[in-house]
């Protein structure tokens, strides 16, 4: 068991920067802080912008079936799938042993893992990759790439990430959002976001025939640096996939909480 504040922090750093993006994605969002559940759902076809998380600390295993079954009932009344976000650290160690059987008693299927991380890394050096050149996502048309990126990275049609990205104005303003080219040609993207006195990085990807050449640590390092340049932040704060995760500790960053990502079954 990790320290249980930085549980709380990582939880509390996906409500914050989700609440933003939900809502730039749009305003009529199910943006809501439930006991024991934070709703962040676009109900749009990225299912990235479709979440809930549980947000009780310490929660034991009664209250941990409680909070499942309201939370899969959110989910089925939305249009398009999404995910619930379980943090593992903040459960005790009775609720933890049963949250496998708890969530499929309630109805949900587990999707895939992933790591809370954070790190008081900042500054770092500004980054530099031999075969790359960084752009900041200021349009459109490189926000449509960040978008595309993401979608083949992460196995989604490009339409759902594009469904996602495509127009917001916080992307193109107020994240430090970068792409990685290749001659000229976008293959890896990061971005950093202010949220609440920390940088938050987010929608980091690499095209999947790019992968395994430090084009990931690299444009995620230049996010950093330049939100770190932009806003005097020294502490970040990310949730990392597990392809993601051996990356970022060579930056700084250091495990919080493991974390489970569970759908609505069939």
């Amino acid at each position: 068991m990790r320290d249980l504040a930085e549980s709380v922090e990582s939880v509390e750093q996906l409500a914050t920067v989700w609440r933003a993006m939900v809502l730039d994605r749009d305003p009529q969002a199910d943006v809501r802080d439930l006991p024991g559940i934070a709703v962040r759902w676009a109900d749009c076809r990225f299912a990235f912008w479709n979440c809930v998380t549980l947000t009780d600390a310490g929660a034991d295993a009664g209250l941990l079936k409680q909070r499942l079954n309201e939370a899969a009932e959110i989910m089925r009344a939305k249009t398009h799938p999404g995910f619930l976000w379980v943090f593992e650290d903040l459960l005790d160690a009775p609720a933890h042993a049963a949250l496998g059987d708890a969530a499929e008693r309630a109805g949900l299927r587990y999707a895939f893992p992933g790591t809370g991380m954070a790190g008081d890394l900042l500054p770092i050096p500004e980054p530099a990759h031999p075969e790359l050149t960084f752009v900041r996502v200021t349009d459109d048309e490189l926000l449509r790439s960040y978008a595309d990126i993401n979608s083949r990275a992460y196995g989604f049609p490009l339409e759902d990430g594009r469904d996602g990205l495509a127009g917001s104005s916080l992307w193109k303003s107020r994240v430090f959002a970068y792409l990685g080219l290749r001659d000229g040609v976008p293959v890896t993207c990061a971005a950093s976001v202010e949220a609440d006195g920390r940088l938050f990085v987010a929608l980091v990807a690499t095209d999947p025939g790019w992968e395994r050449r430090g084009y990931g640590e690299a444009v995620t390092r230049k996010a950093l640096y330049e939100g770190a340049r932009a806003t005097g932040l020294t502490r970040a704060t990310l949730h990392a996939t597990a392809a993601g995760a051996p990356v970022y500790p060579r930056i700084g960053f250091r495990p919080t909480s493991p974390m489970r990502f569970y759908s609505l079954g069939d």
